[in-house]
């Protein structure tokens, strides 16, 4: 009887060639991407390149003459631009501080399992994020309104004078600086809330066991454990400031005396009404460059952790 033959693999032995099919179907997800490609070049790629080369230009019978650095040594002499960056630089050392300081606060109010009604207090606290920008800048123009508006109605039944919010600059900027306030204190508190349900339970108890009272709590353990998403508030903050145009514009066109002019509403100004377009280019990619150092010394001052 003949034994059985078995077949060894042949080490070494070529692979089989992928089928042609699967050749093919490499290529697909390029198809896939193609669109979302050729629509980020068109409205994106192709706009901020011709928008820098557009800083270097100016209009000139008709026709853009290259200038060079001429419309970025234009802004260093420019009095209505250097207002403007005064005035966001204001609003993100007072107003910033104060709202990420106050949502801190309100996250950890809405955050106590004493609370009732929690969901309800938390939806209440965010309408104003979604509230449209021109709707909310319309309803404190209404209420700030110097006669007949509800602010000084009430100020009439205390027995004070009225105040003329919009038309003062001191007080444009107060009013300005409270609107943004009410607006986006509740959208950083939700987002603080977030990082605080994060925060495991024993942590406080640690701290209760350790003879920790509620401020330092905040200060050894919620604070530091929040430290990213205190970052996140801070830089986004930073951003929506520096583009502020909806509230300011709305409220008082950048007035009183620019008291409330902003880079973005300048740009605004000088490239649709004045139709500079070179200078309102320069000024653009002034302000995406202060956002971006803004944005990396943030990170690098409160971003990362502190080496012991």
């Amino acid at each position: 009887m003949a034994a059985p033959t078995t077949t060894l693999p042949v080490t070494g032995a070529a692979s089989p060639k992928a089928p042609p099919r699967r050749k093919r179907l490499r290529g697909v997800p390029w198809l896939f991407a193609g669109p979302a490609a050729v629509l980020f070049a068109v409205f994106f790629a192709y706009p901020l390149g011709a928008s820098l080369w557009q800083s270097f230009t100016s209009e000139r019978d008709g026709a853009s003459v290259w200038v060079g650095l001429q419309q970025y040594r234009r802004m260093i002499d420019d009095p209505a631009f250097l207002e403007s960056l005064f005035n966001v630089a204001l609003i993100l050392l007072v107003q910033v501080p104060v709202m990420v300081v106050l949502a801190l606060m309100l996250a950890g109010l809405l955050n106590q399992s004493w609370l009732r009604f929690r969901g309800t207090w938390r939806t209440l606290y965010f309408l104003p994020a979604v509230t449209t920008l021109v709707a909310y800048a319309v309803v404190f123009q209404v209420l700030l309104r110097t006669d007949g508006g509800l602010a000084n109605q009430f100020l009439t039944l205390l027995g004070l004078s009225p105040v003329d919010w919009l038309n003062d600059p001191a007080w444009a900027r107060i009013s300005l600086i409270g609107s943004l306030t009410w607006r986006w204190t509740g959208y950083n508190a939700v987002i603080l809330l977030a990082g605080l349900q994060s925060i495991g339970k024993e942590q406080y108890e640690a701290a209760a066991l350790d003879g920790a009272g509620t401020f330092t709590t905040y200060r050894k353990v919620i604070v530091p454990q929040l430290r990213p998403v205190i970052l996140f508030c801070a830089v986004t903050s930073t951003i929506g400031t520096l583009q502020l145009f909806d509230e300011n514009y709305v409220l008082t066109r950048g007035g009183p005396d620019n008291a409330t002019l902003s880079p973005v509403v300048y740009l605004y100004k000088t490239g649709f009404q004045q139709l500079d377009f070179g200078y309102a280019a320069a000024i653009a990619w002034v302000v995406v460059a202060i956002i971006a150092v803004l944005s990396v010394a943030q990170y690098f001052l409160f971003g990362r952790e502190r080496r012991r």
